[in-house]
């Protein structure tokens, strides 16, 4: 079954910068389209970031210019480089097969929490 299990996540101040990651096992990684998936407190889960498997990137409008999502499909590897980080930042950030998450489908990790103070 889908298995993603996400790390890198923690409590740092406004305008530092973070690297989470993710693995991915029980499926073919570099068929799907991947992403960056956050849900704050009371929020429902929204898109942060997504890439093809050939390296085609959407970034909400929120992150642009900030964040930067990349892959590497011989390690079953995503990862996402977020800079100058804000408060509103701060969430459960999740990855997933974009797929899912556009169908409902409940195949998602425990995620890994982003506190960013101000």
């Amino acid at each position: 079954q889908v298995q993603l299990v996400e790390s890198g996540g923690g409590l740092v101040q406004a305008g530092d910068s973070l690297r989470l990651s993710c693995t991915a096992s029980g499926f073919t990684f570099s068929n799907y389209y991947m992403g960056w998936f956050r849900q704050a407190p009371g929020k429902e889960r929204e898109l942060v970031a997504r890439i093809s498997s050939g390296g085609g990137i959407r970034y909400a409008d929120s992150v642009k210019g900030r964040f930067t999502i990349s892959r590497d499909n011989a390690k079953n590897g995503l990862y996402l480089q977020m800079n100058s980080l804000k408060p509103e930042d701060t969430a459960v950030y999740y990855c997933g097969r974009y797929d899912d998450y556009i169908s409902q489908r409940d195949n998602w990790g425990q995620g890994t929490q982003v506190t960013v103070s101000s």
